[in-house]
This record gives C-alpha cells, structure tokens and sequence, in this order.
C-alpha cells in the first residue's frame, strides 16, 4: 500500500462559495487515507444486483455505451438461483472484459423460517442459521468456483471464516476473494479489523458512515472498502453523489458502488422480476456516469485502479491452527 497524494482535487462549489466569502475549512491531510489497491490506484468501480446473464448482458451493453469503467460485477440473490449454465455464461462474459464476477453464497436468515428476522428487532438477520445453513453456503462456494467464479460474496462471520480456511487448504481456489456483504457491514474500526482477519479481502460499510467514521477505520485496516454511492431503499436510499472525491480521500483503497434508489427489491430474483431487473440494471451504469463525470469535474478521477486488477494486496489475517 501507498502513501495518499498531495494534491487536492476541487471541491465542489469552491470557486464560487470562497468569491461569496463561504469558504469551508481547509482539508487535513491527517484525514487522507495512506492506503491504495496493489499495482496502484486508489478506487475500483462495482456495478451490484446483476442478477444472471441478461442483466448482465444489459449492463455490459450500457457500461460501453456509457464508457463507464467496471472493475467488479456483483450478484445478490445468490449462488443457488443461477444454473450452471448461467454462471458459466456470466463467467465467460465478464471474463471476456477482465471483469470480476462476485456471485453472493447461500442461504440466509431473511429467506428461512426465521420468525425474528420479521420482527422489530430484526433477529440475527442475514446471518447463515444452524450448521445446515453453512454448509449450504459452502456447497454454493465449492460449486460457484468450481465454475470458474473468483469472487464470493458473504454475509456471515462463521461462513467468512469457513471459506477463509476453505481456500488455505486448497478445497477452493487460493487466490477466491471474498467480499462482506454491505447487510452485515461492520460500522467502527475494531469490527473492520476483525473481518479483514476473518479472511474479507473486501469489507462493504453501511453508506450512512461519515468521513470521520472511514478515516477511523482507515487508521487501522488497509482492507479494500466497498461503499455504495447511491444506496437502495432497503439500506437507506443514501445518495453520496458529490462526496465522491472526499469518500476516495478518506476511504481508499475504496469500490465505488453504483446502486439505486427509488426502486423495488428485486431478491431473490426470478424471471416474474424480469423488466424491473433489466431496467434498474441499466440505471445503475448510468448512476454511475453521473459519479464519474462528477470526479472528472472535479479534478478527482486520475487515481482509478487498473481495468482487471482485482485482487486485494496484504492483508492481516488470524492464525489459522492445523
């Protein structure tokens, strides 16, 4: 990992606001993270919720339309609702473009016969309930590497850490990444350094976070940040548009997600959700046009990460005992 850079992109209005005498405060580089992606570059771009091939298909389309950048393609209802024929679609199109493919493991307690994940409380919530529930998502990880997908997607502490000793004994490939779900995401810097030794190679934080908020984490953990940008209603509908260049600054090594709000969920999907998905998956990738050309504007879009980089650098991980 780097140090930051020195140099400022604009901020936005500063121009205008420091001639009508309302300037902001300096910026401090005590705040800036030292942190960046290896092979250098300090943001990655993911495009989420692409839920099998046509939707894909749709995004890839659009992204080259759009000249929009994607590092990271992600999925969320799950391995289990793809066949092998569509993950091997999905596999071979993404892999076509040097694209990582991050397809989301097993069941979940919002879609068992957990009665607490409906009430107030939420119950345990997207945590894998009983041994049973584990060893599906350790099928769907087995399975969904086996065709050819390096990336999974996690929403459980005890699956993280499975699949961490998973890949060190070699029953998953070594170099599988494995990415925390933004349901689950660990929102102060002792929760993120415990996932990044869990095994996450990349940790999504809620997007209601604030900019002191990552710069702590920061402090502690160099691990590859997911943040959305434009969060769905079901994690808040936040949008973090003209915060862009400060969430980098802060955040780095940080995956730019471009998400949607003002739009119905669509897990687990079937094909009754087909022209909703189609349709929001196209949105996405323009969503995050508008992100980019704001960093453009801004003097803040020259630190992008290599297309095709995709693994995570050196991380600290706990000891694993034979």
């Amino acid at each position: 990992m780097t140090d930051a850079p020195t140099t400022a992109a604009r901020r936005p209005g500063e121009q205008a606001l420091t001639a009508l005498g309302l300037s902001a405060p300096a910026l401090d580089p005590a705040d800036a993270s030292a942190h960046s992606f290896p092979g250098g570059g300090r943001w990655r771009t993911e495009i989420p919720s692409c839920e099998g091939p046509e939707a894909l298909a749709v995004v890839l389309k659009e992204a080259s339309r759009l000249d929009v950048p994607i590092h990271r393609i992600s999925q969320g209802s799950g391995v289990w609702m793809l066949t092998d024929a569509e993950i091997t679609e999905m596999v071979e199109s993404t892999g076509e473009r040097d694209i990582e493919l991050c397809l989301f493991t097993g069941p979940r307690g919002t879609w068992d016969i957990g009665g607490s994940t409906r009430t107030d409380s939420r119950g345990a919530g997207l945590r894998a309930r009983g041994h049973d529930a584990v060893a599906g998502c350790v099928e769907d990880a087995v399975r969904a590497t086996e065709l050819g997908v390096k990336c999974l997607l996690v929403a459980d502490e005890g699956v993280l850490w499975t699949l961490h000793r998973a890949r060190a004994a070699g029953i998953i490939p070594a170099d599988t990444t494995l990415k925390v779900s933004a349901l689950i995401g660990p929102v102060n810097p002792a929760a993120y350094a415990v996932y990044e030794r869990l095994g996450a190679d990349s940790v999504n934080v809620p997007s209601d976070l604030t900019l002191d908020h990552l710069t702590e984490i920061r402090r502690v953990s160099g691990a590859p940040m997911d943040m959305y940008i434009e969060a769905p209603d079901d994690l808040g509908g936040y949008v973090r548009m003209y915060e862009v260049a400060e969430l980098i600054r802060r955040g780095a090594p940080l995956y730019l997600k471009f998400g949607l709000s003002k739009a119905p969920g669509i897990y687990p999907y079937g094909h009754h959700m087909r022209e909703l998905t189609l349709a929001t998956a196209k949105e996405r990738v323009r969503r995050g046009r508008l992100a980019l050309d704001l960093l453009a504007r801004h003097g803040a879009d020259g630190d992008m990460a290599p297309l095709g980089s995709r693994l995570p650098g050196d991380l600290q991980r706990f000891e694993i005992s034979s």
